[in-house]
């Protein structure tokens, strides 16, 4: 197959930030570019050859739209997975498969599969509904039988479609289990961590296979979002040689093709556990546009596309500072201060082109790049200090 042809079409399902960067890739590629997504809003609809808008979840919309392409893929997991086997089944190429989406989209298989694969993660227990974790929730603590209790703190995490920090929640008392929804979950062991790290991994469809940096993850205490990403990781090699290595044992047991996140915790005791993973490009590589040789979009085309996979190395150290809507604005969005933060060397801005914000809505990033590691951390507490995500009032 010729990717190098006016005729070639890739479809992307989803046509958020994720895509409108990937976009921004597929320029370097003489390839039309088709995306699906449910908002007429989207991101990628001024970016995209073609932009359809439709329900990722309904399975006549996706068969239809992929019998369009020559090449599908993602960049986002919550799609009708039965429409891409149907696909599959007739002949195109999907990238992640849906065999490989199965094992991802719902976090409690997600987390069974780490179990029969021998891949250290927390402690846990999967729950049909909020009721049945509920009751468990009370038998810890009226019975002295703890085989199907679960103990508090612990995280709930909803099985399907969470986002952002949305779908997760720390339940220290039996009072934070109200107006969750009453979904299939789980119930994950509280992990006591020094660092949260992540490693991408970007594989061919000929199973070339190549991995980033380690990267390291600060959160925002409250919207359970990353604030920072941090690359190179600021822990020692050992630590870091391990993260790969799991990472890399992780890619090989899904056998996925294009990037895969794989989101991990540094507990105390040196330990590192796999946190949950993300068949796609992923907001902690967004500093690989400025920092590495080959962005993780780039790479993540290269793999679909089965040619060989670029450099994964960093040129420099770089840190992304997510823009999140500031509390309390609603509405058309401002970005306040962006032209202070933009006379600041080594700073790059990227806008996503959502037109309204509100409280913690991902609506870009700031990439920091500089040679002293040291330096780009105080530069990225300086843009974060000044650039604010606002709305008219």
């Amino acid at each position: 197959m010729n990717y190098f042809s006016s005729n070639f079409k890739l479809g992307i399902l989803g046509g958020g930030q994720l895509g409108k960067m990937l976009l921004s890739e597929t320029r370097k590629f003489d390839i039309q570019t088709y995306v699906l997504d449910p908002s007429m809003d989207a991101p990628c609809q001024y970016g995209a050859t073609h932009f359809f808008i439709g329900d990722l979840m309904d399975f006549d919309i996706v068969y239809e739209f992929g019998k369009k392409v020559d090449l599908l893929t993602i960049e986002i997991e919550n799609v009708n997975l039965d429409a891409l086997d149907k696909l599959e089944a007739d002949g195109l190429k999907v990238f992640p498969s849906p065999k490989t989406l199965r094992l991802i989209q719902n976090k409690g298989i997600q987390k069974d599969f780490y179990v029969e694969n021998q891949i250290p993660t927390a402690a846990f227990k999967r729950f049909v509904d909020l009721d049945g974790l509920k009751s468990a929730v009370t038998s810890s603590l009226t019975s002295t039988l703890k085989t199907s209790c679960v103990e508090m703190p612990f995280v709930w995490k909803a099985a399907q479609f969470g986002y952002d920090g949305n779908g997760v929640k720390v339940v220290r008392s039996i009072s934070d289990l109200e107006n969750l929804p009453n979904v299939e979950c789980i119930a994950e062991q509280m992990v006591p961590f020094k660092n949260e790290l992540a490693v991408i991994v970007a594989r061919s469809v000929s199973g070339e296979v190549k991995t980033y940096p380690v990267v390291e993850m600060e959160f925002h205490p409250e919207a359970n979002q990353v604030e920072y990403v941090i690359c190179p990781a600021r822990i020692d090699y050992n630590n870091a040689k391990k993260a790969n290595e799991i990472a890399l044992k992780v890619s090989t047991a899904y056998n996925h093709v294009g990037l895969l996140a794989v989101e991990m915790f540094q507990t105390h005791d040196e330990e590192i556990l796999v946190n949950e993973v993300a068949p796609r490009p992923h907001n902690s590589g967004h500093y690989s546009i400025e920092a590495s040789y080959t962005s993780q979009f780039e790479n993540h085309l290269r793999a679909i596309l089965d040619l060989p996979l670029g450099s994964t190395d960093s040129k420099v150290a770089g840190i992304m500072v997510n823009l999140v809507g500031a509390d309390g604005f609603y509405g058309n969005v401002i970005y306040e201060n962006i032209e202070k933060i933009m006379a600041i060397k080594g700073v790059t801005p990227h806008i996503y082109g959502k037109k309204e914000t509100r409280p913690f809505r991902k609506m870009g990033h700031v990439t920091i790049v500089n040679e002293d590691m040291n330096e780009v951390r105080r530069i990225a507490e300086e843009v974060k200090n000044t650039i604010r995500v606002i709305s008219k009032k």
